[in-house]
C-alpha cells in the first residue's frame, strides 16, 4: 500500500507545480504537532527562498488550491509558512480498510543479510542473542518491504580452533580410524563425538594449546593438514559441522529464527588463492614485514586507518580474506543490491576496512556493502551480562530463565491456571521469548541496555508481554462476537479515539519504510506500543459487543479486526508469536 504521506505528497506537488515551482517542495510529513494538525508540508519556506518571495505568501497560495481537493477537511497556515492538513474522517475510513490486506509489492530489489555467526563446536551464548534477534527482524522487515532476502549464518566453522578439537580428539583415542595417514575411507556416517562432547572438548582442548606451545604448534599443524584436505580430518570437520549445526538450529529454532543458508568461512575457502591471487595482479596487495596486505586509508580519513592483512607473516590468513573471499561468492551467487552484516559494532573497523578493499578490488559488483552494528546487553553493574559466578551465559541457559520467569508472571496473573499444562507451557515460551526479544529490539540497535528480567516480563508497560496480551483480549473480543453471531463492517470515524486509532493504523507503511531505512526495529516496537495505548484508550470509552446499534458495534468489530490484523503484522516482523489466548 502506498504510503500516506507519499499520496498527500503527490497532490501537494502539483499544486507547487501549479504555481510554477518545483513539485520536490511539496514533500510532506507526520505532523510536529498532532494536537495542531495530522500532516504537515514545509516546503513553502525553502520555495520562497528560492523564488526570492514571502514564504507565508507561498504557502497562502498553495493552501488556497488544497483547500479545493475534498479530502481536507482543514488545511492551514502556522508560523512563517508551515503549511498543517487534517483529512476527513471519510478520507481516514476509505483507506483504512484496504492496510492490513494490502500484500507488498516486490521492490526489485535483493539483500543478502549476514547474522548469527556462531562457531561451529561451541554452544551459543547470551553474545548472540543481539545479532539472532535484530539480524532475523530485518530480514523479515525487509521481505514486508518488497525485499527478495536470503539470509546467511556465516557459521566460524574454519581456523586454528578445529585444528585444537582434531588434536585434542586424536590424544585422547576417540575414533583412530580419522587419524590413519593410510586410510582413505569411506568414513562413518554416523558422528564419533556428539554436541556434548564437543562442549566439553573444545575448553580442554583451547587450555591445552594455551599452557603447552607443542601443544599449540600441533593445533595449527592440525590446522594446515585439514585445510589442506587430509581426508581424515576433513571427514572429522564435516562431523563437526553437522552436529553442530543439529544443535544451532534447536537453539535458534527456539527463537523462531531461521536462515536460507548454512555456510561458514570454510565454504569460501577455494576462491581464496584466486583472489590472493587477482589482488596481486592488480596491485592492490603488497608485501610488508613478511605479510601480505591491501592498503585501504583514504584521502578524507580523520582517524589512522590501518591496511588490510590478507595473508599474516606465518602464511596464515585470517578474516578479513575469508570476508573478501564470501563477498565474491554472493556477488557470484545471489548479485545483491545489499550485503547487510548484522554484527557486533566493536567490529566496525573490521568491516570498514574489508568494505574498502572489496570496493578498491571491484568484487563488490552492484552490491552496497553495509555494517549494522550494536551495542551490548549489559547486567546490572553496567558490564556485559555474565552467570551470577561470572562465567558467560549459554543462550539456552538465558532462554530458560527467561520462560521461567514468564510462567512465573502467568501464575501471579492468574493466567492459564486451568489450562492443559501442555498449553500453558507452550505460553511461558511464547511471552518469555517477547520479553526478549522485545526487550532487545525496543531499543536503538546500537544502544547498550541493561538486561531486567522483572522489568521485561511485565504484563504492563512498553513489553513484549504486554502487546501479546493486547492482542489476546482482542482476538478474545472477536471470537465472543463470533459466537453471538455479530459481524464486522468497515471502520466508521464518530469519535477522537476512533480517528486517532485509525490515523495510526493508516501511518503504518511510513513506519515500516523509516525502520527500513534506518536498520530500526525499535521504530516498529514504538509503534506497536502506541498501537496497543491507541486501542486500550478506544477500548475504554466505547461498548463494542453491548453496543445496541447493529451498524455502530459492526464498524468498531472492524475497527477491532484491523487494529488486531495490523498489530500481529508488526510482532510478526519482530519475530513475537501471539498466543490463543491468555
Amino acid at each position: 500500500m502506498t504510503a500516506l504521506t507519499a499520496e498527500l505528497g503527490a497532490i501537494v506537488a502539483a499544486a507547487f507545480e501549479a504555481e510554477g515551482l518545483a513539485g520536490t517542495f511539496g514533500r510532506v510529513q507526520l505532523s510536529d504537532r498532532p494536537d495542531l494538525a495530522q500532516f504537515q508540508c514545509n516546503g513553502a519556506l525553502a520555495a520562497a527562498k528560492q523564488a526570492k518571495t514571502n514564504p507565508r505568501a507561498v504557502a497562502e497560495k498553495i493552501a488556497a488550491r488544497l483547500k479545493t481537493q475534498p479530502m481536507f477537511a482543514k488545511v492551514e497556515i502556522a508560523g512563517p509558512g508551515f503549511i498543517n492538513l487534517v483529512l476527513t474522517d471519510a478520507a481516514l475510513e476509505g483507506r483504512a480498510a484496504k492496510i492490513a490486506s494490502a500484500p507488498a509489492s516486490p521492490n526489485g530489489k535483493s539483500a543478502v543479510i549476514d547474522f548469527g555467526g556462531a562457531n561451529v563446536a561451541k554452544p551459543m551464548h547470551v553474545g548472540h542473542l543481539r545479532s539472532s534477534v535484530i539480524g532475523d527482524s530485518l530480514q523479515r522487515l525487509f521481505r514486508a518491504n518488497g525485499w527478495t532476502v536470503t539470509s546467511d549464518v556465516h557459521l566460524g566453522d574454519w581456523g586454528l580452533q578445529m585444528g585444537q578439537l582434531i588434536s585434542e580428539i586424536g590424544h585422547r583415542g576417540i575414533a583412530p580410524i580419522y587419524f590413519d595417514e593410510n586410510y582413505r575411507g569411506p568414513y562413518p556416517k554416523d558422528s564419533p563425538i556428539t554436541m556434548e562432547d564437543l562442549e566439553e572438548i573444545y575448553p580442554a582442548a583451547s587450555a591445552a594449546c594455551k599452557a603447552e606451545p607443542a601443544r599449540l604448534e600441533e593445533a595449527r599443524r592440525a590446522t594446515a593438514e585439514l585445510q589442506a584436505g587430509r581426508p581424515g580430518y576433513r571427514a572429522l570437520w564435516e562431523h563437526f559441522f553437522e552436529v553442530s549445526k543439529v544443535g544451532l538450529e534447536r537453539e535458534w529454532g527456539s527463537l523462531g529464527v531461521h536462515f536460507d543458508l548454512w555456510k561458514g568461512e570454510a565454504s569460501v575457502d577455494r576462491l581464496i588463492p584466486a583472489l590472493i591471487a587477482m589482488l596481486k595482479d592488480k596491485h592492490i596487495a603488497e608485501e610488508s614485514e613478511g605479510a601480505l596486505i591491501v592498503r585501504v586509508a583514504e584521502p578524507g580519513d580523520k582517524k589512522e586507518m590501518p591496511p588490510l592483512i590478507l595473508v599474516k607473516s606465518d602464511g596464515a590468513v585470517n578474516y578479513a580474506t575469508t570476508d573478501l573471499a564470501t563477498i565474491l561468492d554472493r556477488v557470484a551467487e545471489q548479485d545483491p543490491d545489499l550485503i547487510l552484516y548484522v554484527v557486533d559494532q566493536r567490529q566496525h573497523l573490521h568491516f570498514e576496512q574489508v568494505f574498502r578493499a572489496a570496493r578498491k578490488a571491484g568484487i563488490a559488483g552492484k552490491a552496497m556493502l553495509e555494517h549494522a552494528g550494536f551495542g551490548t546487553m549489559n547486567g546490572t553493574d553496567g558490564k556485559p551480562f555474565k552467570t551470577r559466578a561470572g562465567g558467560v551465559m549459554k543462550l539456552y541457559d538465558l532462554i530458560a530463565m527467561t520462560t521461567a520467569e514468564a510462567d512465573k508472571r502467568l501464575h501471579e496473573a492468574g493466567i492459564g491456571a486451568d489450562y492443559p499444562a501442555e498449553e500453558r507451557a507452550d505460553i511461558a515460551r511464547k511471552v518469555g521469548i517477547a520479553a526478549l526479544k522485545f526487550a532487545d529490539l525496543s531499543n536503538f540497535r546500537l544502544t547498550d541496555y541493561v538486561f531486567d528480567l522483572e522489568r521485561f516480563t511485565r504484563f504492563e508497560g512498553k513489553t513484549g508481554p504486554y502487546l501479546q496480551y493486547a492482542a489476546v483480549r482482542i482476538q478474545s473480543i472477536l471470537r465472543k462476537a463470533g459466537d453471538e453471531g455479530f459481524v464486522a463492517a468497515d471502520p466508521l470515524i464518530r469519535s477522537d479515539e476512533e480517528r486517532a486509532l485509525v490515523l495510526h493504523l493508516l501511518v503504518l507503511p511510513e513506519k515500516l519504510a523509516a525502520a527500513e531505512d534506518n536498520r530500526a526495529p525499535n521504530i516498529l516496537c514504538e509503534y506497536a506500543f502506541e498501537l496497543a495505548q491507541k486501542f486500550s484508550r478506544f477500548y475504554a470509552e466505547h461498548h463494542i459487543l453491548s453496543e445496541s446499534d447493529a451498524g455502530v458495534r459492526a464498524a468498531r468489530l472492524g475497527l477491532c479486526a484491523l487494529t488486531l490484523a495490523v498489530l500481529i503484522k508488526v510482532l510478526d516482523i519482530l519475530g513475537i508469536e501471539v498466543p490463543e489466548r491468555m
